[in-house]
């Protein structure tokens, strides 16, 4: 019928050990500065816009020779 109590006494333990792990090893990260934060999100940003640009360049190139041979 239902599970036992060992079974679910065991399952309530094995969520409790995981949660009791990750809450651990949370305060164990070292975590930026807002400055960091600030500085590496824009980064990322300028990084992503570049990429972009030349990937959108590359595409363009390449729907133009396809159109010139068709």
């Amino acid at each position: 019928m239902g599970r036992s109590t060992a079974a679910k006494a065991k399952s309530d333990n094995v969520i409790a050990k995981y949660l009791r792990d990750t809450r651990a090893e949370i305060s164990k990260v070292t975590w930026p500065t807002r400055e960091e934060g600030i500085r590496l999100t824009l980064i990322v940003v300028v990084v992503t816009i570049i990429s972009g640009i030349v990937l959108f360049g590359i595409d363009f190139l390449f729907g133009a020779l396809i159109a010139a041979l068709i």
